[in-house]
């Protein structure tokens, strides 16, 4: 089974909405798509969006690193070699996370399309299904309550809604949002580093009431320190996002006192699902629960991130809604979401079909 083509695209995805987190607002975006060939007539999927704010790279590189001139080299290698393909990827890939995520993820689908079985499955699956949140962005409180019924309206438990622009009319809008909602509905919320140290205590002690689950990214990303300083109840609740990329990044952040009770792993940053695999065992090392997030992606790859987060027995929360408002997506398959609960299908590798 050895790799006979590899295709290379960009494609452009309208949103069904724009929305708005601390730093920018979004109405479509980009993903760049790789489809792997091989001799044997199976064709793995990898996809990537990743962040230029965090990763200092775009879907314009990411293209423009997986030229013909730099993959050439997987042309006729052995899918059943994938592990030292993907160490090879990552190697020669290190500044690219974009793009060794994309390959990361195909070689991942053609090896357990060869064995015959769900990803999942060869990497050891911890869970049947878990639930996602789904992502209300800065808005005001009365459209923040409307799109909040209608999410709750389709089915979903878990509502993540994005702050830091102002503490104030942060809190009275979680107020009024968990007002509304009920004592039922869990509400995350994400500050994009919006908040310094004294905001997010003054944050923290006063949304008791609205009680949310968790706290993301509340600081900038380089404010290590500051994160090893938190009060314990407040630090068991911060899930780190931007501050942690790499699996470098995550021993770090682990190295007593710990920065943090979550990490969020998405393969958007740290390349893949071979870095996430090594991020996720330090994490469970450390006795840190794993938040596996996204960014606005195609199910390709949002598939590939609930494959390891389902296999990964420290996972405990899922923020994998990013394939959730495209207006059209490239693939179908690869996960059922019902009643906001994902779960895989048994379909070989990542189970995506391409759209024709």
């Amino acid at each position: 089974m050895k790799i006979s083509a590899i295709h290379v695209r960009k494609e452009d995805l309208d949103l069904t909405r724009p929305y708005s987190i601390a730093y920018k607002t979004v109405t479509a975006v980009s993903n760049c798509v790789v489809e792997m060939e091989t001799d044997s007539g199976n064709v793995g999927f990898g996809s990537a969006n990743p962040s230029k704010y965090v990763v200092g790279v775009d879907v314009d590189d990411t293209v423009a690193a997986l030229s013909e001139e730099n993959t050439e080299w997987l042309i006729g290698k052995d899918v059943r070699e994938m592990q030292q393909l993907v160490y090879e990827v990552q190697k020669k890939f290190a500044k690219q996370p974009g793009a060794c995520a994309a390959l990361d993820i195909a070689l991942h689908d053609l090896f357990a399309q060869q064995l015959g079985l769900p990803l999942v499955k060869f990497l050891g699956q911890k869970h049947k299904s878990l639930p996602t949140s789904i992502t209300i962005g800065i808005k005001n409180i009365g459209e923040t309550i409307e799109e909040a019924e209608e999410y709750i309206g389709r089915g979903f438990k878990i509502l993540k809604v994005k702050l830091g622009q102002s503490k104030e009319e942060d809190i009275e809008r979680l107020k009024k949002l968990r007002e509304q909602v009920g004592k039922e509905i869990v509400i995350r919320v994400d500050a994009n580093q919006g908040y310094t140290m004294l905001q997010l205590e003054d944050f923290y002690y006063a949304t008791f009431g609205p009680n949310p689950e968790l706290i993301e990214q509340p600081l900038p990303a380089n404010a290590i320190a500051e994160y090893r300083k938190l009060p314990t109840e407040i630090k068991k609740m911060v899930a780190l996002d931007e501050t942690l990329v790499t699996p470098a990044n995550a021993y770090q952040l682990t190295n007593a006192p710990q920065a943090a009770g979550i990490f969020n792993i998405k393969l958007m940053k740290c390349g893949g699902i071979g870095h996430a695999r090594e991020i996720a065992n330090i994490a469970k090392n450390a006795k840190i629960n794993l938040m596996w997030g996204c960014n606005d992606e195609s199910r390709i790859s949002i598939a590939a991130a609930l494959h390891v987060a389902l296999a990964s027995s420290n996972t405990k929360y899922l923020d994998l809604d990013g394939s959730l408002d495209l207006a059209r997506d490239l693939v179908t398959g690869g996960f059922e979401l019902h009643d906001g609960v994902m779960s895989l299908t048994d379909q070989p590798g990542l189970g995506v079909r391409k759209v024709e």
